[in-house]
């Protein structure tokens, strides 16, 4: 349009400051949907993520075992599931680690720090320690 009227409507140093705000704003729309952790660590990428650890046996505990999924999915945490089930040194260094028992299984470990069974990862997770082991400090 700029140059069917023969004269600029705007100059083109305003037409780049638009087309980089128009970019900025997609950008931001579509971190909108992030969780907090997220928005709070965006410049954190998953590389930079400590990895969260799962250890569980199979037949032990299940409704335990989903209460941590859930709990892990809701925040938008990646953790990968370790069945340790026949693993006797796992089994021995896990609950060593996080100073249970073997009953007391599936339990969650951010990189080689234990978090504990579910009431502990929730506890963590509402006092901002289970963010600031996967991601650092603020």
């Amino acid at each position: 349009m700029n140059s069917a009227f023969g004269r600029p409507l705007c100059p083109p140093e305003e037409l780049v400051q638009r087309r980089e705000a128009r970019e900025r704003l997609a950008v931001l729309r579509s971190s909108a949907g992030r969780t907090p952790e997220a928005k709070a660590h965006s410049g954190a990428t998953r590389s930079e993520a400590a990895p969260v650890l799962v250890y569980f046996e199979k037949d032990r505990n299940p409704h335990e075992l989903r209460r941590m999924r859930e709990a892990l999915d809701a925040k938008s945490i990646a953790y990968k599931m370790l069945d340790v089930t026949g693993d006797t040194a796992t089994i021995e260094f896990v609950t060593h680690k996080v100073g249970c028992k073997a009953d007391d299984l599936p339990v969650v470990f951010v990189a080689d720090t234990p978090i504990g069974a579910y009431p502990a990862l929730v506890e963590a997770d509402v006092s901002g320690a289970l963010s600031r082991a996967i991601y650092g400090a603020n």
